[in-house]
Order: structure tokens, then sequence, then C-alpha cells
């Protein structure tokens, strides 16, 4: 499907690696790559490296099905998606972190345990995205349902920035929600229910993965080795050197966004946010079932389309 989107115009840009991320803390490799330029060095002056930010997944989809980027930070559920619709042109090719979000209640809600949802309602940032299935996995553990199935907790696609607002208004009971807002609304006042390793798979699970256009990754092996490599190196940094990355990473975003986390709320939010390159593979099925039997993907695929070798 997508070398039929992209066409030959590729051709002339084999000297050339678009990378797609969030500037967000749960693509910290991303930005400490970007902002230490350490891509670019290792590939030479003779490749250029062109990086792309994104605020959602479905847009960083699009643009791997037309060929504008290569190669993509990117939740496990779109990144699932993207392979289903592109027919396995779009494979995962790394892990890059895992866990990083917490069940969050508003104060004085009286929720003391799962069970206390009933009746509640439920916010998360985006219907269908890792968050959400995260949710829907600790309901039906709990047996307990979503109003869409029959259940009574309401569940809300809320702005992450926009939840504290909502919570003070008693709009929502709770939230689901990624690093760093997690810390970030525990700071405002909200009362911690399920800690990240509380929340799917003792935190183990890829909240945020690697994918590659298979076109571009036969290719380009050597680029692909080479980002490889670097993002290899990226994470041994984050994870050895935590402090001082933490700090380029809190830089970038700055750069980025004209906004930076507080010392502490960044701290917290990589206590939750496991950095690793190695995939687990059960946790990216995992969500691939609950998204189909949600009818958010019309198939779910085979391991052996959907992971690089």
């Amino acid at each position: 499907m997508l070398a039929g989107l992209v066409g030959c115009g590729k051709e002339q840009e084999t000297e050339q690696m678009h990378i797609g991320y969030f500037n967000n803390v749960t693509h910290p490799q991303a930005l400490l790559m970007k902002s230490k330029n350490t891509l670019q060095e290792r590939v030479g002056d003779d490749v250029r490296v062109d990086w792309t930010a994104f605020n959602a997944g479905p847009a960083e989809v699009e643009a791997l099905f037309a060929g504008d980027i290569d190669i993509g930070y990117i939740g496990p559920v779109p990144a699932i998606s993207a392979n289903v619709k592109s027919n396995g042109d779009v494979v995962v090719l790394s892990g890059a972190t895992k866990g990083g979000a917490v069940l969050v209640t508003r104060k004085d809600s009286g929720i003391k345990s799962i069970k206390d949802l009933s009746n509640k309602t439920v916010a998360i940032p985006q219907i269908g995205n890792t968050q959400h299935l995260c949710l829907l996995a600790l309901l039906r553990e709990n047996d307990l349902k979503p109003v869409t199935a029959g259940g009574d907790i309401t569940v809300s696609a809320v702005a992450n920035a926009d939840v504290a607002n909502m919570m003070e208004r008693g709009d929502i009971d709770a939230a689901l929600v990624p690093e760093p807002w997690g810390a970030t609304l525990q700071e405002q006042g909200a009362e911690l229910l399920l800690d990240y390793d509380e929340i799917y798979m003792e935190g183990t699970y890829d909240v945020a993965v690697v994918v590659v256009r298979k076109e571009f990754m036969e290719e380009n092996p050597g680029l692909v080795e080479a980002f490889l490599a670097e993002h290899e190196a990226a994470t041994k940094k984050i994870e050895e050197e935590k402090d001082a990355a933490l700090k380029t990473i809190n830089a970038e975003l700055q750069s980025a966004t004209g906004k930076s986390l507080s010392d502490t709320i960044i701290a917290q939010a990589f206590e939750r946010i496991k950095v690793s390159t190695e995939l687990n593979e059960d946790s990216v099925m995992g969500f691939a079932q609950i998204s189909r039997e949600e009818d958010f993907i019309e198939d779910i695929p085979e391991k052996e389309n959907l992971f690089t070798k």
C-alpha cells in the first residue's frame, strides 16, 4: 500500500532521513538526539536528518503513509493501526519507553479502589489511545464496564491540560493520564489511586515505540542501522546519566514549545517512565487484541508482519 502512495518520488531522497516524534517526555530519545545533533553526526554530512514534531498519532501515521517521514517515535496503538492500514508496510522497529501513566482521582471523590469507579466519570486523553486501552483492561479485570458497553462508568476524552480544571469543577472524578501530567495533577492536589506499575502488565508495557516504513528500511539498511545505534546510545545515556540527560530534554522542550517542566515534575515523571529499546511484544499484541474487540482496528496483525526480524 505505501509503495503505491509514495511512488518513485522517494528515490531522490535516499540521502535524507525524516524522523517523526512528539515533544513529549515519553519520546525522550528523540528529544535528546535532536538537541545534541548526535544522529546527524553519526550519519555524516552526506545525509540530511530532518525532525518533524507531531501532536497526535493519527497525524504521524498519515505522514508515514505519505512518505513524509521514514522513522517515527509513536504510541503502540497508532503503530498497530498504521501496520494494519498499510498492509504491513509500516513495522515496529524498536522499543522506546514503557509505563509512564497513572490513575489519579479528584480530591474528596471517595474513590479508594477500582471498584469505586462505578457510577463515576473517568477521563482519558483520547478515545482509542494507549491510556484508554489500559483503562479498558483495568475495568475488565475488575468486572466493570464503561457506559458504552452496558456498564455504569462514563469514559470521557479530555485534553491533559484540561483535566485539573474539570476535576476542580467536579465534571470528572478520575483520570488515567501519561506523564508528566500525572505528577503535575498530583502537585495540584489530585490523589494517586494506581501508580504506573499497577496500570497494565506491572508497568512493563510499551508506551512509545519506533516504527519504520519497510520500503525505507529495505532501501537504506545502513541508515536504519545508524539510527538504531544512536537510539540505543541515547537510551543508555538517559539510564546512566539521568540528571544531565533530563536537563537536555527539558531544554529541548523549552526551545520547541516555549514551556519546560519543573525539576521536580520531570524527575517524578522519569520515576515512572522506563526507557528501553527492548520491545514487550506481548503488550503490543495485547493492545491489538483490545483494539480489535473495540472496533478501533479491523484485524489483528500477525507478529511476523508487525515486528521487524
